[in-house]
């Protein structure tokens, strides 16, 4: 993980206006529910905090707690505990589509920012009190739902 400066840089590059906006919208969120400093995971993850998982086949690291990516179809915010865990707040969020653990936004101006700061908090929530047990595929039977 890198530190606050190359997160900068890399939301600086990022080709999209609406992206780096919306980047810098997230950072605030993320940063104001975690009370953490963003870092770079990777090339594209911007993580707050992290946890450590360990899959029942043995695999095992460490992964952001709080994240997210401004790609280019969409921002990607990461859900560790999976979509299926905020499936209430997710119908009152607006337009989004999901995968098993991640939830994709198109403009964070046509969704409820309210709604979107509880799931994030309520996820931070979970993956950092010390009893997160489980993957991600194991909260949702419905990956992949779309509220367009």
């Amino acid at each position: 993980m890198t530190d606050r400066d190359d997160v900068t840089a890399f939301i600086d590059r990022v080709p999209s206006d609406i992206r780096r906006e919306d980047a810098r919208i997230m950072i605030d969120l993320i940063e104001r529910i975690t009370g953490i400093a963003p870092g770079l995971w990777g090339p594209t993850i911007v993580g707050f905090g992290q946890y450590h998982y360990r899959y029942a086949s043995g695999r095992e690291g460490d992964a952001p707690a709080a994240g997210f990516s401004p790609r280019k179809a969409a921002t990607t915010i990461y859900l560790p505990d999976g979509v299926g865990a905020h499936a209430d707040a997710l119908g009152r969020l607006g337009p989004h589509s999901t995968g098993v653990g991640c939830l994709y936004i198109k403009r964070l101006s046509e969704v409820d920012l309210a709604v979107l700061e509880g799931i994030i908090t309520a996820s931070w929530k979970t993956v950092t009190d010390g009893t997160f047990g489980h993957r991600a595929a194991e909260s949702s039977k419905n990956s992949g739902d779309e509220n367009t």
